[in-house]
């Protein structure tokens, strides 16, 4: 390409000068275009290659400078993770929980003696001396304790009793449980015992884990049993402190 009347060293070659494709990368010195020479926008995704923003490139503060969230995210929220060195997102519904989100405790406020089947009556939830409730909490009505959602629970009964006949005698309380919401079956004894001529004061206590696979069907109950027909043990109640009672702790989804 030569100018007629004019050095080369006075003429200015513009882009217009060049035609498509007379300049190459292979007539480009390294370094020679510096990142300044390049028009705003002139780079897009289309122009970066798969793979060539590696994770040094990345900031440190690419999490941190962003907004917080401030809430507990929902369960359509995204996460982004690695399966096996692949980049995949996940719905926080699949990764929620590993921590205790229901316990309730409730309590006999009245006591009496012989046999209950079940307890129907004087039942209330644990509500002085710095009581704890997490959670919804159960639910009862005669003596049926429904659970407020499904999951493995752990339901723990305490029995306090009180016996002053002569005869030698044991009395149990027991965690009765259905899962059709309608037959009851004795799934935990918690057995109290006395020994002639004696006043015994006396407390046992028993767990069951309780897959709840349906609010509606599985539900429990608690009943006492007492071995002599005269009734003379006392299933101790407080409206102030726990003596007999009851503790539900929702472990983990079932």
């Amino acid at each position: 390409m030569g100018y007629i009347g004019q050095s080369p060293a006075n003429k200015v070659v513009t882009s217009a000068d060049i035609e498509d494709g007379v300049v190459s990368a292979a007539d480009l010195g390294a370094n020679s275009v510096d990142s300044s020479e390049l028009v705003d926008g002139s780079i897009d995704t289309s122009h970066i290659g798969a793979l060539q923003v590696t994770g040094a490139k990345l900031n440190t503060d690419v999490i941190s400078a962003q907004t917080a969230l401030g809430a507990t995210p929902a369960d359509t929220d995204e996460f982004m993770v690695s399966d096996a060195g692949v980049l995949k997102r996940i719905d926080y519904s699949l990764i929620k929980g590993g921590g205790i989100t229901e316990t309730d405790t409730w309590r006999l406020t009245t006591t009496f003696a012989g046999d209950a089947a079940p307890i129907s009556s004087n039942l209330e939830r644990d509500d002085t001396y710095g009581n704890g409730l997490l959670g919804t909490g159960m639910t009862e009505s005669s003596g049926i304790f429904t659970f407020p959602s499904t999951g493995y629970w752990l339901v723990t009964a305490y029995h306090n009793i009180t016996r002053g006949d002569a005869d030698v005698a044991y009395i149990s309380l027991n965690i009765e449980v259905t899962t059709d919401n309608s037959t009851y079956n004795n799934a935990a004894y918690a057995y109290s015992g006395a020994m002639a001529g004696t006043i015994e004061h006396q407390s046992a206590s028993v767990p069951k884990l309780i897959d709840v696979t349906s609010t509606t069907n599985v539900k429990v109950r608690f009943g006492v049993a007492d071995s002599e027909s005269g009734n003379t043990t006392d299933t101790r109640g407080s409206t102030n402190e726990n003596r007999t009672c009851f503790v539900f702790t929702r472990l983990a989804d079932t």
